[in-house]
């Protein structure tokens, strides 16, 4: 799944639930530079579905987008989505290099959910293992071989040249951290389906989590306990958010069980990374997507977990015209995962 060797010159694409986003970087320093970027809606029922006549729609969607962009190249960086791929950091045996990858290889078949001989296996070396000295911690990914080669046959059937499948979550860390930061992040993206949550930290993600809960349940929520229809709940639910003295807390109380679950699990993860990285506390808390634009939501983290939020910027890390700054910044929380895979461009 990682980027093949030697080709410089292609853009990132997050093929979302009910969007398509593309990003093209150049390089050339630290920051690369940006060259494009487009954004078209899509019905969710069509992104997510598995019948031939939907795909063939997206993949004429994508290459309509890939074209009224006029792109330089024809190579691509696919984003996964969490729903589709195993993430998890594991402890093996130290040992040399030269016997570390067919080791791994015995191994990954009893912590994967899917047949090894049925999955694309990625996985890299974090450092040493903070539990047990006499291991070492990697960062191990799998994707089922059906859902790749279905992606190949899309993608590639419209022209383009797919390069590297990459989890949406870890190019999300790519785009939103800046390299070098010595604290602890953990980064928050609500997604109309689910919510990704990856804690960073020494610019490597040590916890990643794809929690089945988005803006969806939370409007089907709010649409249930109000006992508006769903068009209007999310009206409700994205002009007053959690905010207790809005139309008398109506809308915080119909909100209130759905965000509790999603918080929950955020501290059920927030306390596993304790646990396992002792004395390395969590600084910080970035949140893009949903989780940046519900109102009141940041402050609500905030409170609950006594930390510093941060709405996260998709473009930190790339360089752009200044007169482009509010623009960018405006669909900035969109953008994470298509310009954290442009990112890898010469990484």
């Amino acid at each position: 799944m990682s980027i093949l060797s030697g080709i410089s010159d292609f853009f990132g694409l997050d093929i979302g639930a009910s969007g398509i986003r593309l990003v093209q970087l150049k390089a050339g320093s630290a920051r690369k530079s940006l060259l494009k970027y487009s954004f078209v809606p899509i019905d969710p029922k069509t992104s997510q579905s598995d019948s031939k006549e939907d795909q063939q729609k997206l993949a004429s969607i994508i290459a309509d987008l890939v074209s009224k962009s006029q792109l330089s190249t024809k190579n691509v960086a696919v984003g996964i989505p969490s729903n589709k791929v195993f993430i998890s950091v594991v402890d093996i045996d130290k040992m040399p290099n030269e016997q570390l990858e067919k080791s791994i290889k015995y191994q990954v078949d009893s912590l994967i959910p899917t047949a090894i001989d049925e999955s694309k296996i990625d996985w890299s070396v974090i450092g040493d293992s903070p539990v047990d000295k006499t291991k070492i911690e990697i960062l191990l990914s799998s994707v089922p071989n059906s859902y790749t080669e279905k992606m190949l046959d899309l993608i590639e059937g419209i022209g383009l040249n797919v390069i590297a499948f990459e989890p949406n979550p870890v190019a999300l860390a790519r785009s939103l951290v800046v390299p070098g930061s010595n604290n602890v992040q953990l980064l928050l993206d609500i997604g109309s389906r689910s919510t990704d949550l990856v804690i960073v930290m020494n610019d490597t993600p040590r916890l990643i989590r794809s929690i089945p809960t988005g803006s969806d349940a939370i409007v089907r929520a709010a649409s249930q306990n109000l006992n508006v229809d769903y068009k209007q709940a999310s009206q409700l639910v994205f002009k007053f958010g959690i905010a207790k003295d809005k139309l008398d807390g109506q809308v915080y109380q119909a909100l209130l069980g759905s965000v509790d679950i999603l918080v929950s699990e955020i501290e059920k993860s927030i306390n596993f990374y304790s646990n396992r990285y002792n004395g390395f506390k969590i600084n910080k808390i970035i949140v893009t997507g949903v989780a940046s634009t519900l109102p009141e939501f940041p402050l609500y983290l905030a409170n609950r977990f006594g930390l510093t939020v941060e709405i996260g910027n998709s473009w930190i890390n790339t360089n752009y015209d200044p007169s482009r700054q509010n623009e960018l910044l405006s669909i900035s929380n969109h953008f994470g995962v298509a310009v954290g895979l442009a990112e890898r461009i010469n990484a």
